[in-house]
């Protein structure tokens, strides 16, 4: 027996009947049980065990090789919580030294706050001014943290702040008078989805002290580990707040359509795997969507787009593979727009259409919804 690496509860649940292979893209890819949820479950028991050497090379390929989106959950009928077996094996894989560098020098820059003060202002400099003169603005800047309003705060999102701070915008512009507190940090679900649940835990904390009352989020993966760790009442994803707000009395958005060569656009929506899979959200955007376009689905809609929170800089030939076979699909639905509600996926399909030099567009589903906003004022 080696030491304890996985709750005992957890990992006995798995009973082996074999529903998640399907689900389960890596094993999609290879057709090796031992890239499937079932087969690296039976790794973990090996481990927990001690049947296998902890540092054993498959152990530590199929650590890796994970996606870790979660798509084994819903269709799982012993309800085997495989994300958090996830955590805690990459926790042990992955300790110290041994995890991979990039994921080290992602987590060491977003513990930092004022790296993001200066990368917020960098993002400012006349390039990118242009950029977002050409896109919806929301009301200016928002409060210092610790003055927010109990209601409901914003979470800006680390990767957001950088590289999307126009859908920090689209969501205030969608949900006027929410508090957007300046200075948040991040909100750990990077750390705990590569090694260090322990301070994906305290970082958690600190930004739930930080922003009080519900906390809303534009990133289905930062929702889902938010509300792991401080309850499913204090997260909303702000397609579940918009929901809920036209089911009140409650002003909701959109009011308007987005259209496209004088046309209603056709639009079409890819998943969060943590926001589907972890919260159970995927109704509420689709329906959103629909109210100001042509919704069409995609076959794969709720497969990953192969961008999995780091995965797709530390593994980036499996990443492009499941994302181009994404793209073909995307093409060939003919739509204009495809949306995310995640920023990782939103940069991962952008990079895939790029790539493919194709016609349809990615964004977030706030933008695409201040955009139908808009065009009923103009």
């Amino acid at each position: 027996m080696t030491e304890r690496v996985f709750d005992p509860e957890l990992l006995s649940r798995c009973i082996s009947c074999g529903f998640c292979l399907p689900a389960c893209p890596t094993y999609a890819a290879t057709g090796d049980e031992a890239s499937s949820p079932r087969g690296r479950i039976n790794l973990m028991r090996a481990l927990q065990n001690g049947d296998l050497d902890p540092y054993d090379p498959t152990l530590t390929e199929q650590a890796s090789q994970c996606l870790g989106c979660r798509a084994c959950e819903p269709v799982c009928p012993a309800g085997v919580e495989y994300g958090q077996l996830l955590e805690q094996w990459r926790d042990h894989q992955w300790k110290g030294r041994r995890r991979p560098l990039t994921a080290r020098a992602l987590m060491l820059v977003t513990r930092l706050r004022e790296v993001f003060r200066v990368m917020g202002a960098v993002r400012r400099l006349p390039g990118a001014v242009l950029r977002k003169a050409r896109r919806p603005r929301a009301p200016s800047t928002g409060n210092p943290v610790g003055v927010a309003t109990p209601e409901a705060s914003l979470m800006l999102g680390c990767f957001e702040q950088v590289l999307f701070p126009e859908v920090s915008r689209a969501a205030r512009q969608l949900v006027p008078g929410i508090a957007a507190p300046t200075g948040q940090g991040c909100c750990g679900a990077l750390h705990a989805h590569n090694g260090d649940t322990a301070a994906g835990e305290r970082l958690a904390h600190r930004l739930g002290e930080d922003l009080p009352g519900i906390i809303v989020t534009t990133s289905g993966g930062c929702a889902a580990h938010l509300a792991s760790v401080l309850g499913r009442d204090r997260v909303k994803e702000i397609s579940e707040l918009l929901a809920e707000r036209g089911e009140t009395d409650e002003p909701t958005t959109p009011a308007g359509e987005v259209r496209v060569d004088g046309r209603r656009a056709r639009v079409t929506l890819q998943d969060s795997c943590h926001l589907r899979n972890g919260l159970g959200v995927w109704k509420e955007p689709r329906t959103l969507l629909g109210r100001v376009a042509d919704y069409v689905e995609l076959p794969s809609a709720a497969g990953c787009c192969g961008a999995a929170g780091t995965y797709a800089l530390l593994r980036p030939r499996e990443s492009r593979r499941i994302l181009d076979a994404k793209i073909r699909e995307i093409e060939a639905a003919g739509v204009d727009y495809v949306v995310a509600v995640n920023p990782g996926c939103l940069r991962q399909l952008q990079t895939g259409l790029r790539r493919a030099r194709s016609r349809v567009k990615a964004v977030h589903m706030a933008e695409l919804l201040t955009q139908a906003t808009d065009d009923t004022h103009h």
